[in-house]
């Protein structure tokens, strides 16, 4: 167990669990819509098959690389099982060919006990899904754990140096942007190294689908959970905890339809809260420079010029009808931050 070497954010292998360990069936969850990947148990030898493929696809990307097992709840599968998985993601570590593992596990699975079982294998993060901390909401959602149950959890972790991750989940059923901001208020004051946001997806063959075909369940809008989440985004980073995702990670099942019967999924989620962010940050400099002229150039980092522009540009048309701007360009500029902005003179 140990820090990973490098603060740079790792090259991930990884190998989906579908709702292996998983003591419950929370409303929103189908893990086989989310991965595509079926419940099958997944063997050591297809671990060791997959990490080798990753491998090779890798190439010479010399990030840090780590071997994450999502999608289940590790600390609730078998001891035996969870032994076989970490033996063979350790054999890459020790040959130098990984750094590190991780996985994702439910708060109330992580206790002494199955933390004794980890401790001496090369295991540096843990994500926990504590999706909010709201007793009733958790209640609501048959998450079947408290919220104190993952400020317990927090806290063993952080004890034994265990980087840790917490992942929120918005409008879950009877949850509005009060609650929501509560959790990451909460989620705040146990001080995790990152976090992931979710918005609630209406995903088929869930239970949430079912409240949704009987009309006792309304998921957000897209645009209300942009706004939210990007109310959400902004305070952790006021807080130093960086948000290292926004919405499911895309995927051609996803992607397809045959997944998602109703709410605001998006391949592009995280992006579109960027963008937001950037018109908010645009407008706020052109207003304050009280723009006389009809020509402006704003400058930003070259990775954030796509957040800049915005989806099929409207940010820029937005701005240029806005500021009755007959021509705005944006103009990648290195010597800034990734999330600063700066009009030309």
């Amino acid at each position: 167990m140990g820090n990973p070497r490098s603060t740079r954010r790792p090259f991930i292998i990884p190998i989906f669990l579908p709702h292996a360990g998983c003591p419950h069936q929370c409303v929103f969850c189908n893990q086989t819509s989310i991965t595509g990947v079926r419940r099958d148990m997944v063997s050591p030898e297809n671990v060791e098959r997959q990490i080798l493929e990753f491998l090779e696809y890798k190439g010479n990307d010399r990030r840090p690389v780590q071997v994450a097992f999502y999608g289940g709840n590790f600390l609730g599968l078998e001891e035996d099982y969870i032994e076989r998985l970490l033996n063979v993601s350790t054999k890459f570590v020790k040959n130098k060919e990984i750094d590190a593992i991780r996985f994702s596990t439910r708060p109330d699975t992580i206790d002494r006990d199955r933390i004794e079982i980890i401790k001496n294998y090369p295991v540096t993060t843990v994500e926990i899904g504590a999706q909010s901390m709201d007793d009733r909401v958790l209640a609501i959602a048959k998450r079947g754990h408290s919220a104190s149950d993952t400020q317990r959890a927090v806290i063993l972790l952080k004890d034994r140096h265990y980087q840790i991750g917490l992942q929120m989940m918005v409008g879950l059923p009877e949850e509005d942007e009060a609650g929501s901001l509560s959790t990451a208020y909460r989620i705040g004051e146990l001080e995790p190294d990152f976090v992931r946001i979710y918005p609630a997806i209406v995903l088929k063959n869930s239970l949430l689908a079912r409240w949704y075909e009987n009309e006792t369940y309304r998921p957000w809008s897209l645009e209300r959970s942009i706004a939210h989440v990007k109310t959400l985004y902004l305070f952790f980073k006021k807080k130093n905890i960086p948000v290292i995702r926004m919405g499911l990670q895309a995927s051609e099942y996803l992607d397809s339809g045959a997944a998602v019967l109703a709410g605001p999924y998006h391949p592009a989620f995280g992006h579109l809260v960027h963008s937001e962010i950037f018109l908010d940050m645009a407008t706020a400099i052109l207003e304050k420079e009280k723009v006389l002229h009809d020509k402006i150039t704003l400058n930003v980092h070259p990775h954030s010029i796509s957040k800049m522009r915005g989806m099929k540009n409207s940010n820029v048309e937005i701005l240029k009808k806005r500021f009755q701007l007959q021509s705005l360009k944006i103009v990648p500029d290195p010597s800034l931050g990734e999330d600063r902005l700066a009009v030309s003179p």
